[in-house]
Order: structure tokens, then sequence, then C-alpha cells
């Protein structure tokens, strides 16, 4: 199995980057990154100004037959679900796609202050977060986990940055994705 990281609508390389070392240190899976091409103007909705995160995962199904493995989408637009004012990522449960939103997790869109660690912090755990959902996770009950439920920036900055070790053995049980040193 792999891991593709796939850029839409998303500039940062160095991001990518970083990303793709951190996810190679605990999955021992391929993580690289693939182009994904396709128009997300179906996907926006002109009253929300935000695009809607299951017409862009719809799209990318449409457009990733051919890929094997987990697909993560990373992105800089503001997503949302018709039930949520906005979210920052969605995953299809135990399927193959994923998106990531940038977007509301710069401390500047709160603070107007640039914080570049805690910025990383929070997108790794969304990143491992919509992860989990692929891998077969729920929201888990335990706010050290990485897998609780985040509905906001301060549940996101209050939960863990790891799975618990609950959630860390149904990964181990259902996957041999994790890196020998993880385990």
């Amino acid at each position: 199995m792999n891991i593709h990281l796939a850029p839409l609508k998303f500039s940062n390389k160095a991001l990518m980057k970083k990303l793709q070392e951190e996810l190679s240190g605990i999955f021992s899976v391929n993580i690289d990154s693939i182009k994904l091409d396709f128009d997300l103007h179906n996907a926006y909705s002109h009253e929300r100004k935000q695009y809607y995160s299951t017409k862009i995962i719809e799209s990318a199904i449409n457009h990733t037959d051919y890929t094997d493995g987990i697909v993560l989408m990373l992105t800089e637009i503001d997503l949302y679900i018709p039930v949520l004012t906005f979210i920052f990522g969605e995953a299809q449960l135990k399927g193959k796609h994923s998106i990531v939103s940038v977007c509301r997790l710069h401390e500047e869109f709160y603070t107007g202050i640039t914080n570049d660690e805690l910025f990383y912090e929070r997108v790794k755990k969304e990143v491992l977060h919509e992860l989990g959902h692929n891998f077969g996770l729920l929201h888990c009950f335990d706010w050290d986990c990485v897998m609780h439920s985040s509905n906001s920036i301060e549940e996101v900055d209050i939960k863990g940055s790891f799975y618990c070790k609950h959630c860390f053995e149904e990964i181990k049980m259902s996957k041999d994705i994790l890196s020998k040193n993880m385990i």
C-alpha cells in the first residue's frame, strides 16, 4: 500500500516535504506525491464562499481509479459540509480518499500572529486524524488521542498529537502499515 499526498490548490512545497518525511517515519508504506487535476467549480458554494469537501472527494474518486493506496489531498481552500460551518478535513471510513484543509489551521487566521510550529503541529494532527479514518478508526473519546473529534481550533490544540494506545492497536491489527520503529 502507498499513501499519496495530493496537493489541490496547495502551494506549500516545504510543508508537503516535511509531512512526507514525518509520515515515512510513522508508517511503513511508500509516501509520495501525485498530481490531481480536476475542476473544483462544482464543489464551490457561492453562498458560503467555501468548497464542499464531499464533492471534492467524489471528484478525486473519479480521477484515481488507477491509484493503489490512500490519496490524501492537501488544500489551502476553506472546506465545509452542509451540517457544519467549516471542517478541517474529511475522509472515507476504511476508504482510500481523504482531504485536509490548512486554511483554518494557521494561527494568523485567528490572531493575526504567525506561529509556524503551532501551524505544523495542527496540520500533522489533522493529517493523522483523517488517515486514521482511512484505516478504519472512529472518533476516540480520549482527549490525548489524535482521533478525538475537533470542531474548533481550540479542540485541535487540546487533543494529543498521536494515536492513543487503543487506536494504535486498532491500526496495528487492521494493517501492517506502522513503521517498525513506532511499535
